[in-house]
């Protein structure tokens, strides 16, 4: 592995542990040449997938995308980061047992919009917004009352309009 910070072609593995419930391995590694000390994680991959875009234009399916498009989703949310990386682990399970290697981009969204709904409803409608390209205050109330989001409430909570 190629060191990320002085580029010297050879690191040393200093820790390996297994990640994201046995399906990934992370590797704590050390440059012999600069000392500096980085991550990396490895992944089984079954086959590579591509995306079809709702243009037609077919582009390789990238796992950071998917996890960067969901963490904006979640920004500032109480959620645990090894959920998130369950939820996507899951989601390229199904992708990469499926059996076509190439995807519409409709069907990873609506995976991810299904994981985020059981996982934060506030996520679920942040990244409902962008993905549903939600133009004004209107487009958010219409989703949230099909989706019976509003009529949630936590435990012991009151709710004005039903005093």
């Amino acid at each position: 592995m190629r060191c990320p910070f002085c580029s010297h072609p050879d690191t040393q593995v200093k820790d390996s542990r297994p990640a994201e419930d046995g399906q990934a391995i992370r590797r704590r590694r050390q440059c012999p040449s600069c000392a500096a000390r980085f991550t990396t994680f490895e992944r089984v991959q079954l086959r590579d997938l591509n995306v079809i875009k709702s243009d037609g234009k077919r582009v390789p399916f990238d796992r950071d995308k998917l996890i960067r498009s969901i963490l904006l989703a979640t920004q500032k949310r109480a959620i645990d980061r090894d959920k998130l990386e369950q939820m996507v682990s899951g989601i390229v399970r199904r992708l990469e047992s499926g059996g076509d290697p190439d995807i519409p981009s409709k069907t990873i969204g609506e995976m991810v919009m299904e994981g985020l709904k059981n996982l934060d409803t506030v996520a679920y409608v942040r990244y409902a917004s962008v993905y549903k390209d939600f133009r004004e205050v209107a487009d958010f109330s219409d989703f949230i009352k099909g989706e019976k989001l509003g009529s949630r409430t936590k435990p012991g909570a009151r709710r004005d309009e039903d005093e």
